[in-house]
């Protein structure tokens, strides 16, 4: 299943998407969340019954879990990525938090800040919890994935090295994307298969394979579990591969006009128009 959140009737809505269709489900739950707190096959048995069919055409797309109550990050987790920012592999996680608001739909435009010029790109593949837990061993983890989406996990650089915390260069307002659905786990055997690319303007920027990940999906299900309860719709983005623009001679920075594209095969692609953030007291869709 490829479930969706999205605008309908002036109000958040969320479905199963069927083609170029998406089944409206928010008469058995209001949103994602309370979705996945009942589980997989409670949503798979609603998908059985009469429900509403929206055509996708126009419809607003918003991040797969509207507002989740804990975005967790993990920076420098691919082997390649390690290597070209010139830094010694990890020995743990190296672990970050986003806010909900830095994160747009597909889509929706992501703003480069008025503070910032050096608005990076990273794509990521990201993991959605399903079912919540403490101290999840890492041969349970997999039981606790609901499924996987795309993230634009983008980075204001300058800003990100302030200090010895990136969080305010993860952080801008719109500066990210999550999407464009959740894609069930019982769709994605072996995400260690999977490829992450990325694109800026039709050109190729990042290809790397999950399976480079230094620390597995299901360590850092175990590590993230360690020390904070995972929930229904928390998200985990899992680290993004080598070939940033940062790192490019000379670096290549997200700029007003380009769009951004995050494509992993069996999971989804993301797309995000950029646009420069808007002046104070201008209308923000």
């Amino acid at each position: 299943m490829k479930l969706q959140s999205f605008v309908h009737a002036g109000a958040h809505a969320w479905g199963v998407r069927e083609g170029q269709h998406i089944r409206l489900m928010t008469s058995h739950w209001p949103d994602v969340v309370s979705a996945l707190d009942a589980g997989l096959d409670q949503i798979a048995r609603a998908t059985q019954e009469a429900a509403p069919l929206l055509d996708v055409a126009g419809l607003q797309w918003l991040t797969p879990v509207v507002a989740p109550r804990k975005i967790i990050c993990v920076g420098l987790n691919y082997g390649r990525h390690v290597l070209e920012a010139g830094r010694e592999l990890p020995r743990h996680p190296s672990v970050f938090i986003r806010y909900a608001d830095s994160l747009v739909g597909s889509e929706q435009p992501v703003w480069r800040p008025r503070a910032s010029e050096m608005l990076d790109f990273e794509a990521e593949l990201a993991v959605v919890i399903g079912r919540g837990g403490r101290h999840i061993p890492m041969e349970q983890a997999k039981a606790h994935i609901a499924g996987y989406t795309c993230m634009a996990e983008n980075s204001v650089r300058d800003y990100q090295k302030h200090n010895a915390q990136v969080t305010p260069g993860k952080n801008f307002d719109r500066s990210g994307a999550l999407g464009p659905w959740i894609v069930t786990a019982d769709e994605v055997p072996d995400p260690a298969s999977l490829r992450v690319r990325s694109f800026l303007n039709g050109d190729l920027m990042q290809d790397g394979s999950v399976a480079d990940l230094i620390f597995s999906i299901p360590a850092l299900i175990s590590y993230i579990s360690s020390f904070t309860t995972l929930a229904p719709g928390d998200v985990i983005a899992t680290g993004t591969p080598e070939g940033i623009g940062a790192t490019r001679k000379p670096p290549r920075f997200l700029k007003p006009g380009d769009v951004f594209e995050i494509d992993i095969p069996g999971v989804g692609r993301l797309v995000n128009p950029v646009i420069d953030e808007p002046q104070c007291g201008q209308d923000v869709e």
